[in-house]
């Protein structure tokens, strides 16, 4: 009879412990526009998204956190659908084609009189105190003529957990989306 009640607290422990390694996956949701607007691009002032670059402590499977001034975690368990930087770059294209009419903006080459953009995310990720942080440079190649522009945005998230600071997150590079599009827009 003991024998089977160490058994069946074996597989009792065991069914309660495979829990814990369920996995949760993340994507940045895009901003959506309203009014009805189509988001095929059109127009003849092309804008080639080269590349969003991130350090390799956010290159990883897992969503980072900061937990002190010095100390970060990566998750094991609240992961990346995408890698980051892919994630990044699909979204500012999204982000950038809808705020920027009259542009084509794509990430892959558009031709010869194609502006480019270049983006360093240095920091991405949630941090013990309930904000966000995202922050970087971006660099435009406007007619030969380069701009760059450093970010740096703080936000709070108003719940705890993964999914409010990846919402949180997102809503940033929303943010810093749109000050690029805004720059980008009083081009000559």
């Amino acid at each position: 009879m003991k024998k089977w009640l160490t058994i069946a607290a074996a597989v009792l422990l065991t069914a309660c412990s495979s829990g814990a390694d369920n996995k949760s996956y993340y994507q940045l949701p895009v901003a959506t526009q309203s009014g009805g607007k189509s988001m095929a691009s059109q127009g003849n002032r092309l804008l080639w998204v080269e590349q969003v670059a991130v350090p390799d402590y956010l290159a990883g499977n897992g969503v980072v956190y900061q937990t002190s001034d010095v100390q970060y975690v990566i998750a094991n368990n609240n992961l990346w659908a995408s890698p980051l930087d892919q994630q990044l770059r699909n979204t500012l294209v999204a982000n950038l084609s809808s705020q920027l009419p009259g542009w084509v903006v794509a990430s892959q080459p558009l031709g010869s009189d194609q502006d480019t953009l270049s983006v360093n995310v240095t920091a991405f990720h949630g941090r013990y105190d309930g904000s966000v942080v995202v922050s970087g440079e971006w660099l435009l190649n406007h007619q030969g003529q380069l701009m760059k522009r450093p970010f740096h945005l703080e936000m709070k998230q108003k719940n705890d957990g993964y999914d409010e600071m990846v919402k949180v997150l997102a809503q940033g590079w929303a943010q810093e989306s749109a000050s690029i599009a805004k720059e980008i827009s009083r081009l000559p």
